[in-house]
């Protein structure tokens, strides 16, 4: 896949939520939006996309009752793809699943409802800024570490010129 393009995964198995979603981001943002109806298929294709944010919900299992549930995506992701960030969208509203979701790496933990477009929208423009943070500090970075090094061979050169230049024999060549 192309390196400039910006990915984003959808991960549900709600066709329905996803058109909806889909539909809803790519009026607001510019990522390419991938879509899937299960985890196993979001990972096999997560080497190929590099995704920069994975929308997952936390239940996976209503086509499949074999599917791998949000929970062990989410570790499975976050531990092979760790650049990946993960919200998490759930039809729960417990505190105790949402700190264990945070706990596993996700980003945010969004509850499905009337605030959950709203939501996302504003999970995605906060790891957006933080996605261009981290752009300008490794820029910033490159620059300080190529000043750094032009700054160490000027010194280098103005050594090796006062030690093994000898001033009174330059007028004689």
């Amino acid at each position: 896949m192309a390196t400039n393009k910006r990915y984003l995964f959808l991960v549900d198995d709600e066709p329905i939520q996803n058109e909806m979603l889909k539909d809803f981001l790519n009026e607001r943002f510019l990522y390419d939006t991938v879509v899937f109806d299960n985890g196993e298929q979001a990972l096999a294709e997560m080497e190929t996309y590099k995704p920069e944010i994975m929308i997952l919900d936390y239940h996976l299992n209503n086509n499949n009752p074999d599917a791998k549930n949000g929970l062990e995506i989410l570790q499975m992701v976050k531990e092979a793809y760790p650049e990946t960030r993960v919200v998490m969208l759930s039809g729960q509203d417990k505190m105790d699943v949402a700190i264990n979701t945070m706990k596993y790496g996700a980003f945010d933990y969004v509850v499905k409802g009337e605030s959950a477009f709203p939501r996302i929208e504003n999970a995605i423009n906060n790891l957006s800024e933080m996605h261009k943070l981290r752009a300008v500090q490794s820029s910033q970075r490159m620059t300080i570490t190529l000043l750094v090094t032009v700054i160490g061979l000027i010194i280098l050169f103005a050594i090796w010129f006062f030690v093994f230049h000898d001033p009174s024999t330059a007028y004689l060549k």
